[in-house]
Formats: C-alpha cells, structure tokens, sequence
C-alpha cells in the first residue's frame, strides 16, 4: 500500500487552511503545514486543532525552496503538493485511494485544477481545466527555485489523473489586488534574474496579447462578466510586470 504526504504552505490562511486540511483527511496519511512566521492571523490555531496534523512555524525562503524544506520533512516517498486555498475533490479523493493500492507507471501526475474567481468557477478563458503537477515522487523530482510561479523538474514520465482540484483563489477583488502587487513584484525579479531586459514592445503589445488570447482564444467572453474581468486584470498583471522590469533595469542602469 502506498502512503501520500501534502505539504502545505500557509500565511494568513485562516479563511482557507480548515477547508484545505478536511478535504485531505481520508486520502492523505501525513499532512505537513508549513506555516510562514510572519503570519498575522489565526492560521497556526486552525491548523493546531487538527490532530495528527504535522506542522511548523518556518522562515519564508521563497515558494520552490520553502516547499522543497516540507518534502524534505514527508516520511514517505509520494508527495501531494497543494496549497492552503486549494480542496481535494471527492472525485479526487476516491482516485487517490484507489492510486494508494496500484503499481504507479509515472513519477509524477497532473490535475486538472479548476478557479473559483469572484463568486464563479471559471470554466474557459484557459483557467480550466489548468493542469498541474502535484501528484509526484520526491525521489524523482523536486521543486525549481523560480521566485514566482514555482513547479516541480521531474525526472520521468508524467500521467493524468481525472479528479479536480478546487481552487479558491481570488474570493474577491481586494483579496486578487493584495496578491497582485506582490506576485508582480516577484515576477519582475525573477525576469531580471534571467537577464531579461526591458522592451517597450513588453509593454504595448503582451497585454494586448494577454487580453485576446483570453477573452478570444480561449473563450472567456463564455464566462461572462467574470471573464471579461479576468482577461482585463490579467492583461494589467503583464503590463505591471514589465513597468516592473523597466523600474529594475532603470535603477540598476
């Protein structure tokens, strides 16, 4: 029988960690929550009434190298990777359990994970089905060190599995703008790392981009209102990005 840890970073959760955690409890054999220390909330109580959940006050080292420390605390060798606004499905649940008693062909597995953005699931505008890797073998794979937007190298092949993953990700548009300028800050950092350098065209002609490939190509105006908003606030998400970049290079010029 194989047994599955999560490990789970969590700051300033206390709206999200309780659903996260029940939604892991009967497919999950060890939960690790990593909880950053400048969390201001009631997170690290939530996650305290849950017994036998495993957890930790730790110093925030970025996204890939924090939650490579969490892989490094499992006590077994499949890892499910999922984070504190995210629900394992029923769905999923049941295809974990049956994953627990097989003989895995891959080292690692997607998900198809669906976003719950302003009161909606989004089902188009290239949110959905949005598959990824969390399903994985730490000895077959690990986490990048990206700033922003970290994922896992795996050395191996990669399968599917059918159930989603729920995502509660934006509940409002003071919760998506509190994150914006973080993650577009951390963005921005991580194309300065790389070399990149600021391009007007960056900032005329990606949002543009964004927006059409979106609301366009990939069908948001089928969500409605809710896509519309989408493919506006993530057009502004690149242009932010890149002024960001500009503001990098200009002060390290």
């Amino acid at each position: 029988m194989i047994k599955i840890s999560s490990v789970v970073l969590a700051k300033n959760e206390e709206n999200n960690i309780a659903r996260c955690i029940e939604s892991q409890l009967n497919c999950i054999d060890e939960i690790i929550v990593l909880v950053d220390e400048n969390s201001e909330d009631k997170t690290l109580e939530i996650v305290k009434s849950f017994p036998g959940v495993k957890y930790e006050t730790v110093k925030w080292q970025g996204y890939g190298k924090t939650k490579q420390y969490g892989v490094g605390k499992a006590t077994n060798d499949w890892i499910f990777w999922i984070d504190a606004d995210e629900v394992i499905t029923p769905e999923l649940e049941r295809e974990l359990l049956g994953f627990k008693k097989s003989n895995p062909s891959f080292e690692a597995y997607k998900v198809a994970r669906k976003a719950y953005f302003l009161g909606k699931w989004i089902k188009h505008s290239g949110w959905y089905p949005g598959y990824v890797t969390r399903l994985f073998n730490k000895n077959s794979a690990g986490f990048n060190m990206n700033e922003v937007h970290e994922g896992l190298i795996v050395k191996g092949r990669t399968g599917i599995l059918k159930g989603d993953l729920e995502h509660y990700t934006d509940p409002d548009i003071k919760h998506y703008f509190e994150k914006f300028n973080r993650y577009t800050s951390l963005a921005a950092a991580e194309l300065a790392k790389g070399n990149k350098t600021f391009s007007l065209s960056d900032l005329l002609f990606r949002p543009v981009f964004i927006f059409i490939k979106m609301y366009i190509i990939k069908l948001g105006f089928l969500d409605g209102l809710h896509g519309f908003i989408l493919a506006v606030f993530s057009s502004l998400y690149v242009f932010t990005k890149y002024a960001k970049l500009w503001e990098i290079n200009k002060n390290n010029g």
